[in-house]
């Protein structure tokens, strides 16, 4: 089995097809984790009755009244500004989940968060901009997006530092301080 899985990888691969996607045991390929913190413009939902309670992407359970959010591409942990087109009402979220699994969906929202900026249940659907705020990387370090110019300094230093739920001296913290000379 080993040596058939090994010949349609190396087949696939010379195609131009993931491996990925053949051997289950690799996990399935997809979509790349969005580190460049630019602003993304689309349709957001919420999330339903049923997921209250169930287990997020990152292993705590779903709360209806936090202001979580499930993005398929936006890493875990990252702090987005999430902008109703329609209302202008907007809301800080958290990237806590994956998802929407909806063609043309780029968020999922806490039933909190999507009734603060105007997604009613009986329309269900919004066209949003999210502006990532800050981002953390794989190597430790937090990134800041699009949406971190549109607050102050100091809120930025606090929520970046939130979002890698570790302080750490970064040049962004910096700024909020005068310099010493």
């Amino acid at each position: 089995m080993r040596g058939i899985l090994t010949a349609v990888c190396t087949v696939s691969m010379s195609v131009g097809l993931a491996c990925a996607a053949v051997n289950p045991a690799l996990g399935a390929a997809g979509p790349r984790p969005d580190l460049t913190g630019r602003k993304r413009v689309g349709i957001a939902s919420f999330y339903a009755r049923s997921f209250d309670g169930k287990t997020m992407a990152n292993g705590a359970p779903m709360n209806p009244h936090a202001n979580n959010a499930a993005s398929r591409t936006l890493p875990l942990g990252t702090t987005a500004r999430v902008t109703n087109l329609e209302t202008r009402k907007s809301a800080i979220v958290r990237i806590e989940d994956r998802g929407p699994y909806v063609k043309g969906r780029i968020v999922d929202l806490s039933p909190r968060t999507a009734l603060k900026i105007g997604i009613t249940p009986r329309k269900g659907i919004s066209r949003v901009v999210v502006a990532p705020i800050a981002i953390p990387l794989p190597d430790g370090h937090v990134k800041l997006g699009g949406g971190a110019r549109t607050i102050d300094t100091a809120r930025t230093t606090r929520i970046a530092h939130e979002a890698h739920r570790r302080p750490r001296r970064t040049w962004f913290a910096q700024l909020a301080r005068p310099a010493l000379r």
